[in-house]
Parts: C-alpha cells; sequence; structure tokens
C-alpha cells in the first residue's frame, strides 16, 4: 500500500504583496489580451489615412500625431508583456527610424492567431516554433521581391520617390513637397562615400506663420533669432564659443563694499568696465570676429563687443552649442578669456535673414566633408502642425539613412505582405506536424497590413483582399491597396511608384515575431509589492479638459 503524503495549503513562496499569475488561461491570455488592446490602439494610426492621437502627457503637454513612435513614447504603458512589445517598436525606431507602427500591429496580430491555436489545444511551443520557421520563410521570400533599387550615390528624382511613401503615411497631400525638401537637404550634406550618411546634419527649424509651401532649405545651420549686436554678417571669420555668460564677474557670495566718497564709486565701477575690456580686446587681438554665447550678454559687454567689430550670437540649448562647435570646429569654453589656434574656430559665412516676419541668422561653412549642414525651415500655423511636421521630416532623414546603406526597395501599399502570407501560406500547407497551423496563422496575420490599409480608408476590405489575392495568384506580386479607391481598390504599386524599404520591413517582420514568441514563452507573472514613498496625486476624477 502506498503512503500518502498530506499536502499543506499554508505554504507561503513569497512575501505579502506579491501577486503570483500562472498557466495558460491566467498569464498567456491575459498577456495576449493586453497586447491586443495596445496593438488596436496604434492600429488606427497606421498608413496615409491613419486617425491622429489627441496625448496629453503627465506634464500637461498637448501632443497630436499619428507617429507610433511618439505616442508609444508619451503614454505609459504599465503591462509588462505590452512593455515588451514596446520595447520591439523602440528597437525599431532606433534601427530604421521607420514602420515602428508595423512592428505592433503585426506583433499583435500574430498573438491574436495564437490565441486561436491555444483555445483549440496546442502548446505554447509548438506554435512557437511554426511561427519561428514562418518568419525564417518569410524573411528569405523578401530578398526576392525587390522592385526598385536607389542608386549610388543617390539622385534627387531618386530619393523623392523613395521618401514619398514613408512621409505620406505622417502627413498624407503633403508628401510632394516634404519629400522634395528632405531629399534636397540630405543631398546637399551627401559625403562622398554616401554609406556614411549622418542624420544629425540635416536640421530643422520651425517659424510660426505661413504655410508648408512657404517652408525651404537652407545650406547651414539656422538659429531662430539674429545676432545681439551691430554686426549681422560676416565672411570668413574666427569664431570663439563660450558656455558661460559674457558678463562682468558675480561673487559667489555676498559682500559689503565700503565706499566713503564719490571718487571711489566712480573708480569701483571704472574697474570692473577697465577688466571687461581688456578681456574682450585679447579676444579680439587674437583674431576672433563671432562670440557664440551659450547664456546671457550683458549690455556693458555688448558694447566693447560693439566697439571691437565682433558679431555675438546667443545660443541657449546645449545641444545646438554641441553641434555648432562640430560645424565650426571649435572646442567649447567655460571661461571668458582669448582662445588659442586649437580651441577658435572658423566660418565661412554668417548672415542674417528674414523668413516670413521673423530674423534668423545662417551659418554656413561652403566646403568640408563633416562640417557640411543643411536646415529645413518649416513653415506652419500652429505649433501642434509644425511638430508632426518635423517627426515626418526625422523619419524621411532616417529612411534615407537606411536606404544609403541598402538602396533595394520592395512594392508597398500592402503588396509585399500579401505576396509573403501567400507564399508562407504555401509553405505552411506542405509541412507535417501541428507546427503546420501555426505556419499558416503566421501567413494570416500578415495579411493584417491589407486589411488595416483598408479599414483606414473606408474601404470594403474583404473584397479588395478577395480582388488582390486573385492579382497575386496571376503573378502580380506587387498589387496593393489603392487607399484613394478610384478604381476597384487596387493598383500596381510598382506603377504607383510606392516603395518600401527592404531593411526596414525585414527589421520589423523579425522584431514583431521575436515580440510575439517572448510574449509566447511567459507562462508565470510574478509581481512584487509596489516601493513605498510618497504617494503621486491622483487627477479628480470627472475632469473635463474642455473647461479649463
Amino acid at each position: 500500500m502506498a503512503l500518502r503524503v498530506p499536502k499543506s495549503n499554508s505554504i507561503q513562496l513569497f512575501k505579502d504583496g506579491y501577486k503570483v499569475s500562472s498557466g495558460i488561461d491566467e498569464a498567456v491570455l491575459r498577456n495576449i489580451e493586453a497586447v491586443s488592446e495596445l496593438s488596436d490602439t496604434v492600429r488606427t494610426s497606421f498608413g496615409p489615412n491613419g486617425r491622429n492621437k489627441l496625448i496629453i502627457n503627465h506634464l500637461s503637454k498637448l501632443f497630436v500625431t499619428s507617429d507610433a513612435a511618439t505616442i508609444l513614447r508619451e503614454i505609459e504603458v504599465v503591462h509588462p508583456a505590452a512593455k515588451l512589445l514596446v520595447m520591439a517598436s523602440q528597437a525599431q525606431e532606433s534601427e530604421m527610424g521607420d514602420s515602428t507602427n508595423l512592428v505592433l500591429i503585426l506583433a499583435g496580430e500574430l498573438l491574436k492567431k495564437a490565441e486561436h491555436l491555444l483555445i483549440m489545444g496546442l502548446h505554447p511551443s509548438e506554435i512557437i516554433q511554426g511561427y519561428e520557421l514562418a518568419s525564417v520563410k518569410a524573411l528569405a521570400e523578401l530578398e526576392n521581391l525587390t522592385a526598385h533599387t536607389v542608386p549610388s550615390p543617390p539622385t534627387l528624382e531618386s530619393l523623392t520617390v523613395a521618401l514619398k511613401p514613408a512621409i505620406a503615411s505622417k502627413q498624407y497631400g503633403t508628401e510632394d513637397i516634404l519629400s522634395s525638401l528632405v531629399a534636397e537637404a540630405a543631398l546637399i550634406v551627401m559625403p562622398p562615400n554616401p554609406a556614411n550618411f549622418n542624420v544629425d546634419n540635416v536640421r530643422v527649424v520651425k517659424i510660426l506663420g505661413g504655410n508648408l509651401s512657404s517652408s525651404r532649405v537652407v545650406r547651414g545651420m539656422v538659429f531662430g533669432r539674429e545676432t545681439e549686436g551691430i554686426v549681422k554678417n560676416l565672411e570668413k571669420a574666427k569664431v570663439a564659443v563660450f558656455t558661460c555668460g559674457i558678463d562682468i564677474a558675480q561673487t559667489e557670495t555676498k559682500g559689503t563694499v565700503l565706499l566713503k566718497n564719490a571718487d571711489q564709486l566712480l573708480n569701483f565701477s571704472t574697474g570692473e568696465e577697465k577688466h571687461m575690456e581688456n578681456i574682450l580686446k585679447e579676444i579680439a587681438d587674437s583674431g576672433v570676429k563671432m562670440i557664440i554665447a551659450g547664456a546671457g550678454v550683458g549690455e556693458l559687454a555688448l558694447h566693447y563687443l560693439d566697439r571691437l567689430n565682433i558679431a555675438v550670437l546667443k545660443v541657449l540649448s546645449k545641444f545646438d552649442l554641441r553641434r555648432l562647435c562640430r560645424v565650426v570646429g571649435a572646442t567649447p569654453l567655460a571661461r571668458l578669456g582669448a582662445p588659442t589656434a586649437e580651441e577658435a574656430g572658423f566660418v565661412d559665412v554668417m548672415e542674417t535673414t528674414e523668413i516670413g516676419s521673423d530674423r534668423v541668422t545662417v551659418l554656413r561653412q561652403e566646403k568640408g566633408e563633416t562640417t557640411k549642414t543643411a536646415t529645413i525651415v518649416l513653415r506652419g500655423a500652429t505649433i501642434n502642425l509644425l511638430d508632426d511636421l518635423e517627426r515626418a521630416v526625422d523619419d524621411g532623414v532616417n529612411v534615407i539613412k537606411a536606404l544609403v546603406k541598402d538602396g533595394r526597395m520592395v512594392p508597398g501599399a500592402g503588396a509585399t505582405e500579401l505576396e509573403l502570407a501567400r507564399r508562407v501560406e504555401t509553405y505552411g500547407s506542405g509541412l507535417r506536424g501541428l507546427n503546420q497551423h501555426a505556419v499558416r496563422r503566421y501567413a494570416t496575420a500578415l495579411e493584417v497590413v491589407v486589411n488595416t490599409l483598408g479599414e483606414n480608408a473606408g474601404l470594403e476590405t474583404s473584397e479588395v483582399v478577395s480582388r488582390l489575392y486573385a492579382r497575386h495568384a496571376d503573378g502580380g506580386a506587387s498589387w496593393g491597396v489603392d487607399i484613394e479607391g478610384e478604381n476597384d481598390g487596387t493598383l500596381d504599386a510598382t506603377v504607383a511608384q510606392i516603395f518600401d524599404s527592404m531593411a526596414a520591413k525585414s527589421w520589423a517582420i523579425r522584431l514583431a515575431t521575436e515580440a510575439a514568441v517572448a510574449v509566447l514563452r511567459v507562462d508565470s507573472i510574478i509581481m512584487s509589492k509596489q516601493a513605498g514613498g510618497p504617494k503621486i496625486p491622483q487627477q479628480a476624477s470627472g475632469q473635463d479638459w474642455d473647461e479649463d
């Protein structure tokens, strides 16, 4: 007779306050539900017809955008499984700068399909194996779908064509103007070896007023303010950069000065003035014709600088100051004094021009690969519009960075995903074993791009997908969704010149699969009690933003 040991129900493994969820129902399916909710949130913002989200962050700053990277950065996702998707999307943003929304919606759709398989009784390991097989097959087939290649070195026309779809997904209707601006700015700073293209050399300055058609590209670095003194234009000038203020030195502690007569008062202020004059004269004697100040400029100092015919520009952003040092080749100095030959920089042209009703200062270098800078001056009616235009420009510049390394492009408008879905489905049908179900579900999940583009454009998605499958079966691998719906909701992406970067697409598929697999591998969630500390003040319930 076997010995039966009674089980105790009072074993406490963790401290009080721990929460433990485990098993298919409590952990896996709940994780999938959370991820699906996040995916559905950003899904409506996908593509040219994507809707904007109005986000008010913890600092009460307002964002109106359809850019998934910005949405995820400003909303505070707390669910651990959803955070895995956020991290995958951030990896795509840092690597490629584009297709962040594709990672989210594809990973979300993969997990929705996995949910059906789990309910049917498949083990998560079989689903993971099937998804990994399908991902390898999809990436291998992606290599065979090249429809266009950006030449090296790129031309203005080839870059404009390549940028239009990426910018249209953020700013539909303005892609022609923005893509030509970004392409022009990129070519100004393009080094002899395009692979060394630096995205930081393309800057954006936003000036309120006017409209987008007034935007233009300026060679050099543009600052939205004019110089402080009377000198407004310079050529071939030596530059000194100071991070400190240019003013009479102040003591760190309070002091008392006892003055007994008028002469002492006069001599006291005269001594300070003489000291300031001597310092600025030393700077002028070293050949410096322009000073960049990282802090305030005193009136007395400005008076002497004007007498010495030295231009002064105030740059309060330390990031802009750092970029400016790279452009002029100067070392930022923390003390006021004459710079050495190694510390001083040089600028070919400094000029003050008028854009709209605003006066701006332009610093330009005529030669030199590393010091070349181009600035896109954006005009618009509201700050939110300008911010969104800037995000579209940043995406465009990042697309160029990816294309100069790998110029291959695949058909856009959902054509590539649908062709991959068709080929992965065929591959899955030939497999044996339970993982074939996961491979075929993976193929169905790839249709989410076509479905989302159709839904956001207001098309009948089931009919459009059926027509596209018929086109692709006849060998039309480049047929995608016509978001304008002028014909039957389909168009040839190659003829319409709608292309996506193959590298960005490849990274998105890889990262979405990895994120979905990472969520499926989790079978328990163990959450500790939150650390103590002051409570975060809660927002008053029922607060209406319209009443503020």
